[in-house]
């Protein structure tokens, strides 16, 4: 006796129905809900707020506190996306070649990654409060005798150390994956033909890490725009409120000062500022990949 089988597109869509309906109920939804208080004036605890429209939005673009934290979150961005990616590419190139005990280094690299990023943020807040300063006492070299999350000049510096630190094995194993699938062919061939390393990894390598460079690129300026952890274990938005990232500044508005509805507009700012980066930079980068004109 035949049985009947179902069409392939019926079984498609009850194999991805779970998925959808966690999307649905844990994106979608909250991200409506939150469109909806962002034009309200609720503390976060009332029952009762009034619908104040886009005042929000337009309060926004006037508060300079939210235009300092965007500043800062700006320049604190690009400092991750250089110093993490670099990083992570140049780690990904020495730990892709034949050495000893490559396995070992590579787990030892990828350590940080495990670690909370409170946790790393208070430890690293030790380090530079604690022990740089006497070493750079001991060793007469003045810029490390300070504590760098002491002024306000430099302790953007220090919690982008901090992120580089622990966020560049995840790049690094990303990279490292796309490394595995460069033609060996093409690279003895580039030797053959008498190629610099230099002009071997920009002309037949790089094109094949563009696909891993823009996922680490979004992921990178994810972690910026976003960060929250490291300042609030770090500095709490000191000194002067000169590291308050829009993170940062959501918590304060939302939780601490009773402006959730003000501090869910930020919220979606912040959403619609990475999905504006992410998408330009998908577009430029994906017309450099291989194949791509």
């Amino acid at each position: 006796m035949k049985t009947r089988s179902m069409k392939p597109g019926v079984t498609f869509a009850l194999l991805s129905l779970p998925a959808v309906l966690l999307y649905v109920a844990f994106f979608l939804i909250p991200v409506f809900i939150g469109v909806y208080y962002s034009l309200t004036n609720w503390d976060g605890f009332s029952l009762t707020y009034d619908m104040v429209g886009l005042d929000n939005y337009i309060k926004l673009l006037q508060d300079k506190r939210f235009m300092n934290g965007l500043t800062f979150t700006m320049f604190y961005t690009v400092i991750i996306v250089i110093g993490k990616l670099g990083l992570a590419l140049v780690l990904a190139l020495l730990l892709s070649r034949s050495i000893k005990l490559r396995g070992l280094f590579r787990s030892i690299y990828f350590f940080p990654a495990v670690l909370s990023m409170m946790t790393v943020g208070l430890v690293f807040n030790q380090f530079f409060y604690s022990l740089f300063p006497p070493i750079g006492e001991a060793l007469g070299i003045e810029w490390l005798s300070r504590n760098i999350l002491g002024s306000a000049d430099t302790a953007i510096y220090g919690i982008a150390l901090t992120n580089i630190w622990q966020g560049f094995a995840i790049p690094m194993v990303i990279f490292i994956a796309g490394l595995s699938s460069v033609p060996k062919d093409l690279l003895e061939a580039s030797i053959i033909d008498g190629a610099t390393p230099r002009q071997r990894f920009f002309s037949v390598t790089f094109p094949f890490l563009i696909p891993m460079l823009t996922v680490n690129v979004v992921l990178a300026i994810k972690a910026g725009v976003t960060v929250f952890d490291y300042v609030l274990a770090m500095t709490e938005g000191g000194p002067a409120r000169s590291t308050e990232s829009l993170g940062f500044l959501i918590y304060q508005h939302g939780m601490n000062e009773m402006k959730f509805g003000y501090g869910t507009a930020e919220a979606i700012y912040v959403f619609l500022i990475i999905g504006f980066i992410s998408f330009v930079q998908i577009k430029l980068l994906s017309r450099k990949e291989v194949g791509q004109q």
